[in-house]
């Protein structure tokens, strides 16, 4: 009974501070569009401020009635904004009925109006926030569990002793069918991973998993499908059907068409002026309505997850999500071919990246590992491919991965301005962070630092503004030395050393 009686004051106390937030945002929007008026701030508040004071009470009135503050509540996105919209509206209906039914015409329609819909705007924005931070994904880059055994694959599979009277009519068969549906460039560049005409290989061509379930477990070893994967409604259940029927270290092929080479594709197709609305238009249907809450439905409705839009990064991280290595890949005829191999049973994951706000694993004080809050930079699915872009290109000279493909066109932005580490407030709050210290690390890259210098970098919290900003250091051996005269200067005065290093980052 205690318990739930604390529970049940603690509920009332955030709503309590919503509520508060709630007229701040108000008052903010009322004040903002009163001083974009072309009049004095001076001349129109004596006039709105018994009005504002009703539409306040209203507005706080209905925002309780249709219960805006439940955002404890909240499962989905859907369950903060919903109401948000639909408390807004019921006040905008009853803001417009008054002005009417009392004749009050001398009053902006700008102010009104505008605050109900800055203060809607915000609201939604600040709701949406508090629902990531709440329900935060957290990347997969770093798991605590222990790492996965990675199978290698047989030699016989690598390469396939082929008689070549037994199959040479079999081979020439699949070798004209995947010309025909594909190109020779197709037909090449798969044959350099695979026999086609070896029978414990299968070429099909399908968008449903059902073809892939009905195939006996383990008879193949290598599975070629030439239908790209953007027309597969759920894209997961068709890679993890495929990773259910191969042996480890099997093989798995499939394509897709990317964003960008989509782009180019209609840039080319249409006439110029012509191309660049047409492809406005696409881009608003299918790379916008599929991330809205409510058009969302829409566009699945009318596409039936048809030729839907992936990225590069999207296609290969999920790849990797349903337990395959990406063994090769190459853009031939305007799509991105993958060669993929088996290396372990897929992540099952529920929960993809897709929020604006995640959280990643980075070593913390003492080495304990805490959860750095961060605005989402990078596709979908892309927690899945660190490991393959440091494998394939390395680091670049600030210690992140070399060619990062993952990053979104706005991700780059944010990222330029550091503005997608802001989220990291909440850690410096919780104590894990501090405003100024050496960067939180991934367990991985702190790896590649030297035994002594790891123990005395564990002594310290890591810190929203690394002593990086203000040296820019190239290489790891001048990060170091750049983190090490930081935690000397440190160790003599904290508070003095802090204040320069944040100042000079800036």
């Amino acid at each position: 009974m205690e318990e739930i009686k604390l529970r049940k004051n603690k509920a009332v106390k955030r709503k309590v501070i919503f509520f508060l937030i709630d007229l701040v945002i108000v008052t903010i929007s009322f004040l903002i569009f009163i001083w974009v008026k072309p009049a004095t701030i001076s001349r129109y508040l004596p006039n709105y401020i018994n009005p504002f004071l009703l539409f306040t009470l209203v507005w706080l009135f209905v925002s309780l009635l249709l219960g805006k503050f439940d955002l404890l509540k909240a499962l989905y996105s859907k369950d903060v904004i919903v109401p948000v919209i639909i408390s807004n509206v019921t006040i905008l209906t009853i803001s417009t009925t008054l002005i009417y039914s009392f004749g009050a015409f001398d009053y902006s329609r700008l102010v009104v109006f505008g605050t109900i819909l800055l203060a809607t705007s915000l609201e939604i924005g600040l709701a949406y926030l508090y629902f990531a931070y709440r329900h935060p994904v957290l990347s997969l880059e770093f798991d605590e569990s222990p790492k996965t055994t990675y199978y290698q694959t047989d030699k016989s599979f690598e390469v396939d002793e082929t008689d070549k009277a037994q199959y040479v009519d079999t081979r020439e068969q699949i070798k004209g069918i995947i010309t025909n549906e594909s190109s020779d460039a197709v037909y090449e560049f798969i044959s350099k991973y695979i026999d086609v005409g070896n029978p414990n290989s299968l070429t099909l061509s399908t968008t449903t998993k059902f073809n892939i379930e009905q195939l006996p477990t383990g008879r193949f070893k290598k599975l070629i499908n030439l239908h790209r994967i953007n027309d597969l409604r759920y894209i997961n259940k068709f890679f993890e059907a495929v990773n259910a029927k191969l042996p480890f270290g099997g093989y798995f092929v499939d394509n897709a068409e990317t964003y960008v080479l989509r782009r180019e594709r209609i840039l080319k197709k249409y006439p110029p002026v012509i191309n660049h609305i047409y492809y406005f238009f696409d881009f608003i249907f299918t790379r916008v309505f599929p991330k809205v809450l409510f058009l969302k439905k829409i566009y699945f409705f009318v596409t039936l997850g048809r030729n839907r839009v992936l990225s590069k990064a999207e296609v290969l991280g999920r790849v990797y999500s349903c337990g395959f290595e990406c063994v090769d890949e190459k853009l031939i005829d305007g799509k991105l071919y993958f060669i993929a191999r088996k290396i372990k049973e897929p992540a099952y994951d529920l929960n993809p990246s897709y929020g604006p706000l995640f959280k990643m694993r980075r070593v913390g004080k003492n080495g304990n590992l805490i959860g750095v809050y961060k605005f989402r930079t990078m596709h979908p699915y892309a927690e899945y491919l660190q490991d393959y872009l440091i494998t394939k290109y390395g680091y670049s000279d600030i210690g992140k991965p070399a060619n990062d493909f993952r990053l979104t066109p706005w991700g780059k932005f944010l990222r330029r301005y550091w503005l997608d580490e802001l989220p990291q407030l909440i850690n410096v709050a919780k104590g894990e962070m501090k405003l100024v210290g050496v960067r939180p690390l991934s367990q991985q890259y702190f790896d590649l630092y030297d035994d002594d210098f790891k123990k005395i970098r564990l002594k310290y919290r890591p810190g929203l503004v690394p002593p990086f900003y203000v040296d820019l250091p190239k290489t790891l051996d001048e990060i170091i030395d750049s983190e090490r005269r930081y935690l000397e200067a440190y160790d003599k005065n904290p508070f003095k050393t802090d204040w320069n290093y944040f100042w000079k980052a800036f």
